[in-house]
């Protein structure tokens, strides 16, 4: 079978003026022709408490191994980025979704993140109680095809980097 190893890591997080201290939880979605060999499916990094209008640094790493028979299903990095109140509350500040790059490579990836708006009602209680609307089904961050139908607001951006390396996708017949 083909193999795609992924070694990179998430770098941080910037624009997300809600709240500056914040955390990422980060998971792997793939097709069903896929199998992740090695490495964890998901994680979360630590919150950081950066200077105003600094970046958040994370430097959480990334270490994937997975197995193919077709390129269908490709594997794509999920974010939610959650931000810690005064109270030590967590709340979302934002999704966002990316395709891991389908060539070997060091790649740097700018994920723009961003968060459903809600109801009027939402936005009153968001303001002031805290606590922004959050999806009910976690599906629609990573699905173009029904998330078009959502109203968004931007969020934030979180940067990546990824060391890809493919083995044997010519070999075994798996076309980019």
């Amino acid at each position: 079978m083909a193999e795609l190893h992924v070694v990179g890591q998430l770098v941080g997080g910037s624009g997300f003026t809600d709240c500056p201290n914040i955390f990422c939880k980060w998971s792997i979605e793939h097709g069903k022709d896929w199998e992740r060999m090695e490495g964890l499916a998901s994680g979360q990094t630590q919150v950081d408490y950066p200077a105003h209008g600094d970046i958040a640094v994370w430097q959480h790493p990334v270490d994937l191994h997975f197995a193919t028979k077709a390129a269908h299903g490709w594997p794509k990095l999920v974010v939610e980025v959650w931000h810690m109140d005064t109270y030590g509350r967590a709340d979302l500040s934002g999704y966002g979704c990316c395709s891991i790059p389908t060539s070997a490579g060091m790649h740097t990836v700018t994920i723009a993140t961003w968060r459903p708006v809600g109801t009027l009602r939402q936005q009153f209680s968001a303001f002031f109680l805290g606590g922004y609307p959050q999806l009910k089904h976690k599906q629609l961050i990573s699905d173009p095809r029904e998330r078009y139908r959502l109203v968004t607001v931007a969020a934030g951006e979180v940067q990546i980097q990824f060391g890809v390396v493919l083995k044997d996708f010519e070999r075994f017949g798996v076309s980019m």
